[in-house]
């Protein structure tokens, strides 16, 4: 059995649930590596990661390297003595870190492998109206989610589960697959297999370009587009109403399949539903965000907002 001496590197709130895994499960955490901190919200005030604020809980030496390829971090990485390196939501590492360690660098990533390659695997999956992902461990190398797979698990996405809900239970999921994973590094009896090189589907960075409904679309695409980016980062649309326009975000929405004359992106609302025409059927308004105001349920917004008769999403 080996001895592991383990750095975890990771930033946000999945990142959190493996690293707070490990530590219960007594693994030997040498060192944590995470984001710098960030100036976030109105305040523009230091944020620290979710990661940064459970290492320093639990006093584990910490690292927050802006540069990865730097010599001093280059150095201080080295000196930890790790055999064993896990990456989780966290950056595309250089050679000479990944390289670094005895008995490889993994990370996990959360799909199917090699579908879903890149930034946002989670919401695209829904986004694309997919039926099933899971999560990924495999060892590093030089392209981006590329390496060799060591396990994967795999799971059903629910039929109307927003990105909030599948994220959650891909987290948990990718602990247990992360843990799994260790166990056999430990053992030494790990083996990997290839990744196969077609209908590969990528994951990209979530902009506000994308995140933009797009009304002329069918009634599921606009549906899974807008659970896709459910709470975050949100899907958005400009609303025409009152002879003005301004941006919204919606949230929970519910879809109503029905043939009908309306123009695409007519707004319709009575005292307690608004809803949008599309190509099919109607999708029903149930949380929205008005720019500059906070999110409210569609009857609490229709209580002090009235909707024009020639109202419009576009």
């Amino acid at each position: 059995m080996r001895s592991l001496r383990i750095v975890f590197m990771g930033t946000p709130d999945f990142a959190l649930a493996i690293l707070k895994k490990l530590v219960a499960e007594k693994h030997n955490i040498v060192g944590v590596i995470t984001a710098p901190d960030k100036l976030a919200g109105r305040g523009r005030k230091l944020h620290q990661s979710a990661v940064k604020k459970y290492a320093i809980e639990k006093n584990l030496y910490l690292l927050q390297p802006s540069n990865l390829k730097k010599d001093d971090f280059i150095s201080k990485l080295k000196n930890l003595h790790a055999n064993l390196q896990v990456v989780v939501a966290f950056r595309m590492l250089p050679k000479v870190v990944w390289k670094i360690p005895k008995y490889g660098t993994f990370n996990l990533h959360a799909s199917l492998l090699p579908s879903y390659r890149g930034a946002a695997p989670i919401h695209w999956a829904i986004i694309n109206g997919e039926n099933k992902t899971g999560v990924t461990t495999f060892f590093i190398d030089e392209k981006i989610d590329t390496g060799e797979i060591i396990l994967q698990k795999e799971i059903a996405i629910h039929k109307d589960e927003i990105v909030g809900e599948l994220h959650d239970r891909l987290m948990n999921l990718g602990a247990d697959l992360v843990s799994e994973t260790i166990s056999y590094i430990k053992k030494g009896t790990v083996t990997t297999q290839k990744q196969e090189q077609i209908n590969i589907k990528m994951a990209p960075k979530l902009y506000p370009e994308n995140c933009k409904i797009n009304w002329n679309e069918s009634l599921n695409t606009i549906y899974n587009h807008i659970r896709g980016l459910n709470p975050f980062p949100g899907a958005w649309s400009e609303m025409k109403n009152n002879g003005s326009e301004t941006s919204v975000k919606l949230y929970k929405v519910r879809k109503e399949i029905m043939t009908h004359k309306d123009s695409i992106g007519k707004i319709i609302s009575s005292k307690k539903n608004i809803k949008v025409a599309v190509l099919g059927g109607y999708i029903y308004i149930d949380e929205i965000k008005i720019s500059g105001k906070k999110k409210l349920d569609a009857k609490s917004l229709l209580n002090g907002f009235s909707f024009s008769s020639d109202a419009k999403m576009s």
